[in-house]
Parts: structure tokens; sequence; C-alpha cells
């Protein structure tokens, strides 16, 4: 006789197998989703900026990429473009419910180095997204602010003079729906575009090419 047999032979014994492999089918089901996201965002990346050279570095196991890309085109108004994608971790189904909880999405941090200075600070800013920690806007006191509505959204709109609100509120005119932006800011002491973004499947292209369109109207000098 098995010397363990009476213990494979009890229910509890049943349960905690069967929940073993939805632990384990969950891990796989979970990281696949998180790299197909995480591709289709970076490959959307690749459609808008069309960069001359790129790297990409896992850099949190299934819930963390980073991307470099390259921009050596004549006359391009950026030089590089960085993404850091984290998402949350649909592969520990223990874990994932808290992290929904918390964190609520997955993010996209996007990075425009700016050749140029651009003239003005400004943000786009869903007041929503803004009371997250890690989101306030330094410096806000001497900006301009109005609350503006942007689709179905409410933003913040921080700007410095009445030529920048212009652009900025044209460009919301001409781009009725954020989709899954939360945060525009072109911060001129850096000759940085920051763009937060909650990436899904598919959309990033769409409401980030819009932005990059625009950009040059606000950071190029007339």
């Amino acid at each position: 006789m098995f010397k363990y047999e009476h213990i494979i032979t009890q229910p509890v014994f049943f349960l905690f197998v069967a929940f073993s492999f939805l632990l384990t089918f969950g891990y796989f089901r979970g990281r696949r989703q998180n790299r197909e996201i995480s591709l289709s965002a970076f490959n959307d990346l690749m459609e808008v900026f069309r960069p001359d050279d790129q790297t990409f570095t896992n850099i949190g196991g299934a819930i963390g990429y980073h991307a470099n890309l390259f921009i050596r085109k004549k006359g391009a108004f950026l030089s590089r473009v960085d993404a850091t994608i984290t998402m949350l971790p649909r592969h520990s189904w223990l874990y994932f419910p808290i992290s929904k909880l918390i964190r609520r999405y997955d993010r996209l941090f996007i990075t425009l180095y700016l050749k140029n200075k651009p003239e003005e600070e400004c943000h786009l800013i869903e007041i929503k997204y803004s009371r997250f920690a890690g989101a306030t806007i330094t410096g806000t006191e001497r900006l301009n602010r109005e609350t503006v509505t942007w689709g179905a959204h409410t933003f913040y709109l921080y700007y410095e003079s009445t030529n920048t609100h212009s652009r900025l509120m044209n460009f919301i005119d001409r781009n009725s729906d954020p989709g899954i932006i939360r945060h525009i800011a072109i911060v001129p002491g850096q000759k940085k575009c920051f763009i937060f973004m909650i990436p899904r499947k598919g959309q990033v292209a769409k409401y980030l090419a819009p932005v990059y369109r625009w950009l040059p109207s606000v950071v190029k000098k007339p």
C-alpha cells in the first residue's frame, strides 16, 4: 500500500491540486495578456514615431518594459523617445485584485526629448489622475488654471499665456475624445514633453498620433 494513500484520497487534497492548477493556468494566461499589451503598445510607438534605431528592455518580469527610440531624421523636432510600460500583475491571481484596487490600470509613460526649447509650459491633466500619487505638477502657482470637459472626462488645463491656451483648446476641439490619454505636459526647462496613457491593445497609436502632429505648433518657435 502507498505510504501516503490516506492523504491523496482526501477531498482537501483534490481541492489543493485544483487550486494549484488554476494558479498555474492564471500565471501563463496573465503573462501572455501582459506581453500582448506591451507588444501592441510598442508596435504603436514604432508606427507613430518611425525611429531610426530602438532598444527594448524588460525591467520587471511580466509587468514592466522599457523602450528607447532614437530619431536622427533631418528636420525632426525630436531626438529621442523613451517609453516605460508598467502593467497589472495579471499573472498573479492572488495579488491581481489588490493591485487592481490600488493601481486601477496599466500605465504607459512617454518622454519626448525636444530639439528646441518650448517657449511656455502647459499641461492637460485629467482631474482624477491628478489626485494619484506621483501625478502632482510642481510650480502650478505661476500658471493659469482652467477646468475643461474633454470627451467624457474633466481635465485641468494649465497654461502661461492666452496664445498657449488657444493652441490647447484648438487641439481639444479638433480631437473630441482623449481616449486613453490622461496627461500631456510640455516643460521648457527640461526641453521635454511628457505623455501619460492607459495602454490598451490597438489604441495607443490612435490617440498618440494626433498629439504628435500637434506638438510642433507648441514646441517650435514661430
